[in-house]
């Protein structure tokens, strides 16, 4: 398990879910090496979906911008160590 503490930067989700979300991609990182964003990312997105239904987004890295529509109460941007994490449901 990555040594450390998560830091959440921004939320809408229950704080349930908000743990949920980094157990995931603490895990993941367990899984994949550090620099394999991508399997990271579908590692998390496919926990996502099957505990919480289809339609999870997840953007995995160091350095990136984004601009999107989330489903209320499904966003989290949060960081572990130097990697952000970004996972949210899209809106209908």
């Amino acid at each position: 398990m990555l040594e450390g503490k998560g830091m959440i930067k921004e939320t809408d989700m229950p704080v349930k879910m908000q743990i949920q979300a980094m157990t995931f991609a603490s895990q993941a990182l367990d899984i994949y090496d550090v620099f394999d964003c991508i399997s990271i990312a579908s590692h998390i997105k496919k926990e996502f979906d099957k505990k919480y239904g289809g339609g999870w987004q997840c953007v995995v890295g160091s350095n990136f911008g984004c601009f999107f529509t989330h489903t209320e109460g499904t966003f989290i941007y949060f960081a572990l160590e130097t990697i952000n994490f970004l996972i949210f449901k899209g809106a209908s």
